[in-house]
């Protein structure tokens, strides 16, 4: 087995538990070692640190596996680490899909791996995962016992590692469409042509974290719960509005919830099921939309859905252009033609706006421009609440560090004179453990805020 001697003046990461030894960190490579394989590391006095695979074509030239001697990541190797992975996620997560291997958080660096009941997607991003293939193939097998694993190894950052993008069933038959359920509800995935993966496990507590903001609002419409006399039945304790009828729509105090970047439409699901009373799912992709609308069938929700295939970006903007016509009327006291529709069109705000954007910043290059694109879809969201309603907004970008995230947030919030109060603030989901030191781990941020104007 080759060695690699660490370089004096690097920095200490991987004693505080990071797995990527870079290029410019290497002070030298000892024996012959052949892309792919393990090779120990050592630091600049030869003492032991770990052992890891090697790839010197990749600018992350080492990644660990083990902190103790290893010969080789045999089947024995994987059965073990997943029997791990499977024991963290039976204590943690009661439904039978999940986020199975987390790559450098379950030790095994270049190896994703998703759970869907019993069918598996396998996403291999590195050079000595891409060569263990059939060997992981044979541990999931052994430890999991699938019906079909279903490789999605088609993302660009294989390329880094000199390999091509590729996917395709590695076991049995893997069907296309699996059906999971998540949070007492039903959603069906398409492994093959669904983003990433096919659905984004992540988000599974956060999404069930809106429950709260779902209910509540009847009173806005002046509906209240009262005493009302019924012939030959007495009195019952029924909703009433302000005419004094009794209001028979059971969603009478659900928020009205816009939903962007709906994908599966999974916060729709949710918001539905914790008693929304209207809820606008929208995504620029019609193939998404249609999974979208598929799973609301599917959980029986249609009569409070509507679909938009959109440009959020452009949608929202949209409906604040025609809010603020609307106002601008009013203001006039009666001097304009209401008659005469908006010239902008839409004007329409929700007691709860959610954005669930994919990652807008994917290189640190790309940082300034992300920024940008975070106020603009959160200053347009936040506008578009009702007062006092609620702005659910996530980034996925790790590059947009916490702080930076919130920076822009706040600076929305500034220019759209608007108060927000953080209600919650959250990371990814239990099946994707974070290993302390290791900061690319920590690319999910989730807020909930309430949205008050200043002039109030």
């Amino acid at each position: 087995m080759g060695s690699i001697i660490l370089q004096r003046s690097r920095r200490k990461r991987l004693e505080q538990g990071h797995p990527w030894i870079f290029r410019n960190e290497i002070e030298n490579v000892e024996g012959e070692p052949t892309p792919g394989s393990l090779v120990e590391v050592l630091d600049h006095r030869r003492r032991y640190l770990a052992t890891g695979y090697y790839n010197p074509a990749s600018q992350i030239t080492v990644r660990v596996v083990s902190y103790a001697p290893l010969e080789q990541m045999d089947v024995d190797f994987f059965v073990a680490r997943f029997r791990d992975c499977l024991k963290h996620r039976e204590r943690f997560v009661k439904e039978d899909a999940y986020r199975f291997v987390y790559g450098e958080a379950d030790f095994l660096p270049g190896l994703t791996v998703d759970r869907f009941g019993d069918v598996l997607v396998v996403q291999l991003l590195t050079l000595a995962m891409d060569q263990c293939r059939d060997i992981i193939v044979q541990a999931l097998v052994e430890v999991l016992q699938p019906v079909g694993i279903y490789e999605r190894s088609d993302v660009s950052v294989r390329e880094m590692e000199g390999l091509e993008l590729v996917k395709g069933p590695l076991y049995g038959n893997p069907p296309r469409y699996v059906t999971i359920s998540e949070n007492g509800l039903k959603v069906k995935v398409d492994i093959e042509q669904g983003q990433k993966t096919g659905y984004f496990f992540d988000q599974r507590e956060n999404r069930a974290s809106i429950k709260p903001l779902m209910t509540g609002w009847g009173e806005r419409s002046g509906i209240t719960m009262q005493e009302l006399s019924v012939e030959g039945e007495g009195t019952r304790l029924v909703p009433v509005n302000q005419k004094g009828k009794e209001v028979t729509f059971p969603y009478w105090d659900g928020a009205t919830v816009l939903e962007c970047f709906s994908h599966t439409g999974s916060f729709t699901l949710h918001a539905c099921q914790y008693g929304a009373k209207k809820v606008t799912c929208l995504d620029i992709s019609e193939h998404a939309i249609e999974s979208a609308k598929q799973n609301v069938e599917l959980n029986g929700f249609e009569d409070r859905v509507e679909f938009v295939v959109a440009d959020a970006f452009e949608y929202l903007r949209s409906q604040v252009k025609g809010l603020n016509e609307r106002q601008a009327r009013a203001a006039q006291d009666g001097k304009v033609d209401t008659s005469v529709a908006l010239t902008a069109g839409g004007g329409r705000t929700w007691d709860v706006v959610i954005l669930d954007p994919p990652a807008f910043a994917k290189t640190k290059s790309a940082v300034k421009g992300a920024s940008r694109g975070y106020k603009d879809i959160n200053l347009h969201g936040m506008k578009l609440v009702n007062e006092g309603g609620y702005l659910v907004t996530a980034s996925c970008s790790y590059h947009m560090r916490p702080d930076l995230f919130l920076q822009s947030i706040q600076e929305a919030a500034a220019d759209a004179g608007k108060i927000l109060r953080l209600v919650e603030w959250r990371a990814a989901g239990k099946d994707h453990p974070q290993i302390l030191g290791v900061d690319e781990g920590h690319y999910l941020k989730f807020a909930i805020f309430e949205v008050r104007s200043k002039t109030v």
